[in-house]
């Protein structure tokens, strides 16, 4: 029996959603200079089965960058040593509604490499858990 249309379509759009992650994080990153790495990180939030995605740059100390909340995310960020999960986050009380997303991070902080990645329920036990960090 042959597959159908949608079962070949997943690997084709996690693809896309991977392929627009990559060239998003090509135009945010400033070039390094020589011999130094690019310092800040890309951040992203994805939903389940990567339908959707989104990212931003973060650079701190804080500058004009795309974050919204850069201030307050590289605060947060200072605060947990670079930790992601040390995060103190902004806690609140979520629903037990099951709408998975999925967090990532990369590139350095101060200098030390970063490849973090968390999965959780919904997007509000990710923003209770994170904070400002992910709130783009």
């Amino acid at each position: 029996m042959p597959l159908s249309r949608r079962r070949r379509s997943r690997p084709t759009r996690a693809a896309a959603a991977a392929g627009a992650a990559l060239v998003l994080c090509a135009a945010l990153a400033p070039a390094a200079r020589a011999g130094e790495p690019a310092d800040g990180l890309f951040l992203t939030v994805a939903g389940a089965g990567d339908t959707w995605i989104r990212g931003v740059r973060l650079v701190c100390p804080a500058s004009r960058g795309p974050h919204p909340h850069a201030t307050a995310a590289c605060d947060e960020l200072a605060r947990a040593h670079g930790d992601l999960d040390a995060l103190r986050g902004d806690p609140h009380l979520c629903t037990r509604e099951y709408d998975p997303v999925t967090v990532a991070a990369s590139g350095n902080w101060r200098g030390v490499p970063v490849d973090w990645r968390r999965e959780y329920p919904n997007t509000c036990t990710m923003d209770a858990a994170t904070g400002p960090v992910f709130r783009f």
